[in-house]
């Protein structure tokens, strides 16, 4: 094969996440599988938010279905960052959102806490990847992975459900830093087995999320964020996959977040891209619509999304949103932005 057609065979999602300067930014969304489409919640009728997870076939139909309603340039698997989490023997529902049935707070049980082997994790995940690879075989479309970050997880576990501040999390960061470090060695190294996992069943890209970073200042997470971070990462490298990581509401981290070894960084809407990006010289930058454009009408998102995409100039650029679909957006709204973000040629503009 000459190197013109592997150029032109490897999708333009993973072209532009690698570094180069795509002519069209490619795009897809955060959550674009799930809530706000009918055929989903045709399945979520029948099915438990777990069982859809833990079912290959069903997680497969459910990551599929946004790319049979638009033309995305990639696939992000139908999972939760929590996935790995009970095979270390935790006990994790969702009502709607994660609930830890008894959270961490002591060293003991972070010590009781077992580690098992990558192909103990989750197996369902992994013949997930493999399903929805052999969907998309022959067509340019990008398959991408993705886990929690170890602070992220380290959030839930503690804290036991979702609150406003997570304040018990961040004081017990405070009063008992030595079992917050372990905590977070042991989800370090479940991530690297997890996302590995997934690397080998075929996912092309991974994602990290580290959605709760932002609560904390810079100093805390450089001391209980940045190197598990790090470590993870660098697990990762050599494994021919291009290495994503968003942090929430995080943009008075970016000095800290521009240490992380990682090929593109995802950021939210509160900063325009051209502002961020003197911050990540030489990174890809994704991101950053906000989602709640895609309740507006037409015109607006049309409006909004050349301003992103103009933003984005400068550098490689995969547009994305800036957080996950809102469950009230209109399918044909996320039709009217794919469509506009395909026509937009990035060399024949200039920058904001």
């Amino acid at each position: 094969m000459s190197i013109v057609q592997t150029v032109r065979s490897t999708p333009l999602f993973l072209r532009a996440a690698w570094g180069e300067d795509t002519p069209r930014a490619p795009v897809w969304l955060m959550r674009q599988a799930g809530r706000y489409l009918p055929e989903y919640l045709a399945i979520k009728s029948r099915s438990s938010f777990w069982e859809m997870v833990r079912t290959p076939e069903l997680a497969a139909e459910v990551t599929l279905q946004p790319l049979r309603r638009f033309a995305l340039d990639a696939a992000i698997l139908f999972s939760d960052i929590m996935t790995p989490l009970p095979a270390m023997g935790l006990e994790i529902q969702f009502n709607p959102g994660p609930v830890v049935a008894r959270p961490l707070r002591t060293l003991a049980q972070i010590e009781a806490l077992g580690l098992p082997e990558a192909r103990e994790i989750a197996p369902f995940v992994e013949e997930t990847i493999r399903l929805v690879r052999r969907e998309l075989e022959g067509r340019e479309v990008a398959v991408i992975g993705f886990g929690g970050a170890p602070l992220t997880l380290a959030t839930y576990l503690i804290q036991g459900a979702g609150t406003k501040d997570y304040e018990e999390f961040r004081a017990f960061l405070r009063y008992e830093p030595v079992a917050a470090h372990r905590l977070l060695e042991k989800l370090t190294e479940l991530s690297i087995r997890y996302l590995k996992a997934q690397i080998q069943a075929g996912a092309q890209a991974i994602q990290l999320f580290d959605s709760w970073a932002g609560l904390h200042d810079s100093a805390t997470y450089r001391e209980f964020a940045l190197p598990y971070n790090r470590a993870l990462f660098q697990a990762l490298e050599g494994l021919g996959v291009p290495r994503i990581y968003l942090a929430v509401g995080a943009s008075h981290l970016y000095p800290v977040l521009s240490e992380l070894p990682c090929e593109a960084v995802s950021v939210d809407w509160r900063l325009s891209l051209e502002q961020i990006r003197p911050h990540f010289p030489g990174r890809v930058l994704q991101g950053n619509l906000d989602p709640a454009v895609l309740l507006a009408s037409p015109e607006v998102i049309a409006r909004e999304a050349r301003r992103v995409l103009r933003a984005g100039l400068g550098g490689p650029h995969l547009f994305n949103l800036g957080h996950g679909v809102i469950r009230t957006t209109p399918p044909e709204h996320v039709a009217h932005l794919v469509e506009t973000v395909r026509q937009f040629n990035r060399h024949s503009v200039e920058p904001l």
